[in-house]
Order: structure tokens, then C-alpha cells, then sequence
């Protein structure tokens, strides 16, 4: 790797919250840099996530993303001519980014409404503990649990 690597840059909080967290995840539902398009789903999810729950859409969206996020994952490392599957813990930053990933690709598998909708109804089901974005989850936890005789690979 030449030169040092690029400083993180500090995000601002989003237009209607002013939560980190969820301008972060608005950047991540952003597609060829339209922002506005991006926070209209957003907020059209948070707004349909109100109706239905009758509570704050950002501690449903909060809870979701702690039951999504995972612990662990596992990496292919090679030693000696072999490749394993090795866990290794997963950073904070790292976690929040599979965890919102998880939600929107879920999101979008879903069939028939519009992104708000679908994007609504999936985090409502990972905040239950249920939907395609938790499984997802407990998929890799049980792959980090079964290649757990390579964990000293890890170093």
C-alpha cells in the first residue's frame, strides 16, 4: 500500500432527525448519487413504520439493526495450499454496514410494493426477530459456529 490511508470523513446528522445513524443508512439506500431519492424512501419507510406501530421509527429501526447485526463472520484465509473458512470478530463500523446491507438487499427481494413499503415492512419484521435480513444473520453466525476448529488461523 503506497501513502497513508484517506481520513475518515465525519457524517452529518440527516435533514429530519438529525440521527448519524440514519443519514448513514440513507447514504446506503442512495443509488447513483441521488439523495433525495433515497431519503424519500427512507422517511416514506419511517412514516409508514409510525402508522403501523404507533411508536418512534427510529427506536424500531434501532432495535432492528442490533438484531441484524452480526458478531461474527467468516474470512477464506490459505494456509498451506488449503483455504478455510476462518471467524473472525466483526468491527462496530463493519457490523452497522452488513446490518443495513442486509436490510436493503432484503428489501428489494421482497415482491410487489413500493421500496418505502418493502423496506418498511422488512425492517418491522428484523426489529420481531423475523424477515429475510435475520436470517441472513443467524446464516452466518452458524457458518462462524461450524468453522470454529480454524479459529486459531485467525492471527
Amino acid at each position: 500500500m503506497r501513502g497513508k490511508p484517506a481520513p475518515k470523513r465525519a457524517v452529518e446528522g440527516d435533514a429530519k432527525y438529525n440521527d448519524v445513524s440514519i443519514a448513514k443508512f440513507i447514504n446506503y439506500v442512495m443509488e447513483r448519487g441521488k439523495k433525495s431519492a433515497a431519503e424519500k424512501i427512507v422517511y416514506g419507510a419511517f412514516d409508514i413504520l409510525k402508522d403501523k406501530t404507533k411508536q418512534d421509527p427510529r427506536h424500531i429501526f434501532n432495535k432492528a439493526i442490533k438484531k441484524v447485526s452480526p458478531l461474527v463472520e467468516v474470512r477464506g484465509k490459505r494456509v498451506g495450499g488449503a483455504n478455510y473458512q476462518v471467524p473472525f470478530q466483526v468491527r462496530g463500523e463493519r457490523r452497522y454496514f452488513l446490518a443495513c446491507n442486509w436490510m436493503i438487499v432484503a428489501a428489494e427481494d421482497r415482491k410487489g410494493h413500493s421500496m418505502a413499503e418493502k423496506l418498511a415492512y422488512e425492517i418491522l419484521d428484523a426489529s420481531n426477530g423475523d424477515g429475510a435480513a435475520f436470517r441472513k444473520r443467524e446464516a452466518v453466525h452458524k457458518m462462524a459456529e461450524s468453522n470454529k476448529a480454524f479459529a486459531h488461523f485467525s492471527r
